[in-house]
């Protein structure tokens, strides 16, 4: 990346949030899932080993989706690299594939949906942006939310 080059956004976890995410990924192992999130496992790029985090898939059309609330983070870029991973509550496991969607005005719309569900959750991270913001405004900060549709082999 040169120097001219704008930095992408990501909003790093506080040790709260870090604990937080701990209770939720083990809460999903558990079986216990919070309002529909599960735990997402994606092979790391480097590593080779399998990463672990707690995401709120969400439903849009009819298709599975995953939107990274935090940005262009560790999880985004080793999904893109492995190209799918699992997502598990429970016993129950759920392998997928991954279709980025790029068309600002495609994410746009799964992003207003997303936080018309999960925007309790992680208005924060969103500059400001909620479900009822124009979609001028959420076209301008779809870049920041990579967004993921899956297609689920279970």
């Amino acid at each position: 990346m040169s120097a001219s080059t704008p930095k992408p956004y990501y909003a790093g976890r506080s040790r709260l949030g870090i604990r937080f995410n701990a209770l939720f990924g083990k809460l999903a192992r558990l079986g216990i899932s919070l309002a529909g999130s599960a735990e997402l496992s994606v092979r790391g790029r480097t590593s080779g080993r399998m990463q672990r985090i707690p995401v709120n898939p969400h439903a849009f059309e009819g298709s599975p989706y995953l939107v990274s609330v935090r940005g262009h983070s560790q999880w985004v870029d080793n999904v893109r690299a492995a190209g799918g991973g699992e997502l598990r509550v429970g016993r129950k496991v759920r392998t997928f594939t991954v279709i980025e969607i790029t068309d600002p005005a495609q994410k746009a719309a799964v992003l207003r949906t997303y936080l018309e569900r999960w925007g309790w959750q992680v208005a924060q991270f969103f500059q400001g942006v909620t479900a009822k913001s124009s979609d001028a405004e959420l076209r301008a900060i779809a870049a920041d939310h990579p967004v993921f549709r899956l297609t689920v082999s279970h």
